[in-house]
Order: C-alpha cells, then structure tokens, then sequence
C-alpha cells in the first residue's frame, strides 16, 4: 500500500521555455490554493540550452528535475512521476497551451469515481498540419489499442498514482498512458478544457515524433496483447505458414504422381519448402519468446492481471 505524502503532484517537462516558466508556476500555484489540497510542483528540465533552469530554480515551492541532456518528453514525465509523492498526478505541458485553471475541472471529472481524466482540447489553438497528423493517430489509436478519449496528445491529465506509477515509459509512450492503463482495467473519463494559442517559444512537435509515436503504438499493441502469451501470435503464425507449405507440396505431390508434371522448373517445390521452413523458424521463435516473457514476469516479481482490490470477510 502507497504512503502518500501530498494529494496533488503537478508533474511538468520543459523545454526550452525561459518565457512561459515563471508565469505557468505563478498560475499553477494560484490554482492549487483554490483546490485546498496539499500539493508539489515538478518541473523536469528535458536539457534546455536557453535559460529555463536559470528561471525556474527562482520559483518556490518547485522541484526541479534537471537531465544531463535532451532526453525526451517521455523520459520527462516518467523522471517526474517516479520523484512524486501525490495520491493523484496532473500532467501538463510547459508552453502554457494547458491552463492550469482546468486542474480543478478534471479533478472534479476524476472525483465521479473515474482512476484517470484527459483533457480534450475540443477548440484546438494549433495549426492545420498539426491538427492533421494528431486526428490520423487518433484513428490509428483507437483501431489498434481501442481506447475511448478523443484527444490522446492533450496533456493535461489526471491520474491515480499508483497506477502511474506501476509502468514504466519508454520512446513516445507518454501520450498512450491511458490506453495503456485502460487495458490494464483502470476506468478513464474525459472532460473539455481550454487550450491556448503559444506565445513564447517554439513547438517541439514535428512529423518525426508522428513516426514514432505510431511505432510505439504497435509496440503497445502487441505488448498488451500478447507479451503474456508470445508463442499463440508466434507460434499460431508459424503454424498457418507450415499449414501453407504442407498444402503446396501436397498439390505438387499430387501433379507429379497422377498427371505426371514436370517440377523441375516451377517454382512452388520451392516455395512449399520455404513457408515450411519460415513456419518452424516462428514457432521457435514464440517458444524462445514464451521463455523470456516468463523469466521477465519472475524477475519483477509481477504478473500480467492486476487486482483492483481484495475482500475478506
């Protein structure tokens, strides 16, 4: 069971923002003093080059997380959820797109018994590209990990601790962390918030972090759907290219018996052995797969189920 230490951590990574810092903590602290809830402020420091640290190791109360480099949003948020105490985690971004005041709004969301709240940034302040390649991997989220929120970028969001704090992130993870947990069991909601144009700064979103937030969106997929049972999409594949093999031998086998036809310069011989071949080699490849995932779950000291809660009576 967790000790928490505060009710709220306002877990923000920054970049580069030595013109919105003192003015998103000022608004954060004012929008915690209104909750009348005891809370921590994180900044991560994702290797900014102007003066960001500088800014920020002025403001109070804050924890200042600072990285040798630029690491990653991702890195970020896991750097901040690991270092905080809170029994519920806010996110949100440092450009001041997110406002603060809306902190209230999807804790009241999480309150009506929800383990996290997204934001939805249903009046989007960005532009047509962005808009774009953010509602494409909305779709391709929603086909492959089936989550229910709209606006999986936003990233003002509210979390149950503990929950969080059971994964780890890795790549561009962070915007999945619902669907993440969603799979897990844990019950999402959503609520509309507001979202502003930037002022300072420059965005930090661009088609390569497209390219791999999809990548690690089949990362997930199959993580979650599989990483318990590897050998049934391994080994089941590998089965239906054997299953394939054994069929095209069989014909030609039969082609050559009773019709007498010549083999020796077709090509399916040849591919019969091949999807054989390639068939086994998967099988193998689900056992060995099979083996690692077990030794994995035994060495965390973990299983792939979570308990919600236990009852005695």
């Amino acid at each position: 069971m967790s000790i928490f230490k505060k009710d709220l951590s306002i877990v923000v990574p920054v970049y580069n923002e030595e013109g919105n810092v003192v003015k998103l903590h000022k608004k954060i602290v004012a929008a915690c003093e209104k909750l009348d809830r005891s809370y921590e402020i994180i900044f991560i420091d994702d290797g900014s080059t102007d003066k960001t640290v500088e800014k920020c190791k002025a403001l109070s109360p804050l924890t200042l997380i600072e990285f040798r480099k630029n690491f990653g949003q991702t890195a970020a948020f896991d750097a901040g959820f690991k270092e905080s105490c809170g029994r519920i985690i806010v996110t949100m971004d440092g450009d001041l797109q997110n406002d603060p005041a809306d902190i209230g709004k999807v804790l009241a969301k999480m309150d009506e018994g929800y383990d996290i709240v997204s934001g939805w940034r249903f009046d989007r302040k960005d532009s047509m590209s962005k808009k774009f390649f953010s509602r494409t991997a909305d779709k391709l989220r929603k086909i492959l990990l089936k989550d229910t929120i709209h606006d999986s970028g936003c990233s003002l969001k509210a979390y149950n601790g503990d929950a969080l704090r059971s994964i780890d992130l890795f790549g561009e993870m962070h915007r999945f962390i619902p669907a993440i947990l969603e799979l897990d069991g844990y019950t999402v909601g959503e609520v509309k918030v507001s979202h502003h144009p930037r002022v300072h700064g420059e965005t930090k979103y661009n088609w390569k972090r497209s390219v791999k937030g999809f990548v690690d969106m089949i990362s997930i997929w199959f993580w979650r759907k599989y990483a318990s049972r590897p050998l049934h999409f391994f080994g089941g594949g590998g089965m239906l290219l054997i299953f394939i093999g054994l069929i095209i031998l069989l014909w030609m086998g039969i082609e050559k018996l009773f019709f007498d036809a010549s083999l020796s310069e077709r090509i399916w011989p040849l591919m019969g052995t091949f999807f054989i071949m390639l068939g086994v080699q998967f099988f193998v490849f689900g056992l060995l797969a099979d083996i690692v995932m077990k030794n994995y779950y035994k060495i965390q000291g973990r299983m792939n189920y979570v308990i919600k809660k236990v009852n005695v009576k």
